[in-house]
């Protein structure tokens, strides 16, 4: 079944279908990278089994990126803070999917949706990048997530063949599921005040948004 998105055409050409779970993901034809593409923003996660490259841009946030090393079936989500301690019950006004901003519900959705495209587990290749101290003046989000991410793969029995974490740049991620190749950007603190001032909304709305029918 084709995503909402998957007969636009962008420069005369279709995109391939998408699982279609998938729909609200924006998808194009990057001319750059010669290839199609799926881009994340926070709190989203993508599989793809078409073999398109998946991106996003990260702050604090981890990504977790994954792949059947035979087949090629991957994805890769853009999580924002380490746990929902809520179980869920926390509710955002303006998102489409509030729960996948939280790691342990991010990766939960990302491995299991990886396993029902037909990925085998034991096949399963993981690299970690993000969790930059983008927010200097606020709680260290970038440090807790990567401690989380780390104790997610150790409790899941995943080993974990590549990561670029830390730091205190932001960076732009290409992942590439069928060959594994994760490309890595560092940006300049000085040229991402967009990035900052939307980690900054997002932590503030955690912060001030009760769980569903609290006070």
């Amino acid at each position: 079944m084709a995503s909402a998105g998957a007969c636009a055409a962008d420069a005369g050409r279709v995109l391939p279908l998408s699982l279609p779970q998938f729909g609200h993901i924006r998808r194009y034809w990057d001319p750059v990278h010669e290839t199609y593409a799926a881009k994340l923003l926070p709190g989203e996660y993508y599989v793809t089994v078409a073999g398109e490259m998946i991106c996003t841009v990260l702050g604090s946030c981890v990504s977790a990126c994954v792949r059947d090393r035979t087949l090629g079936i991957g994805g890769m989500n853009h999580f924002m803070l380490p746990i929902d301690l809520s179980r869920g019950e926390r509710f955002w006004s303006e998102a489409t999917s509030a729960a996948t901003r939280y790691g342990n519900i991010a990766m939960q959705c990302l491995v299991d949706d990886v396993l029902k495209a037909g990925a085998r587990r034991d096949d399963l290749e993981f690299k970690l990048v993000g969790g930059g101290k983008v927010l200097a003046a606020l709680t260290d989000v970038g440090a807790a997530n990567i401690e989380f991410v780390r104790a997610y793969m150790r409790s899941a029995g995943f080993e974990v063949s590549g990561e670029d974490l830390g730091d205190v740049h932001p960076r732009k991620v290409h992942f590439y599921p069928v060959s594994g190749r994760v490309r890595v950007k560092k940006l300049l603190s000085t040229r991402n005040d967009t990035i900052f001032a939307r980690e900054r909304t997002y932590l503030q709305k955690v912060n001030s948004t009760p769980p569903a029918g609290g006070a």
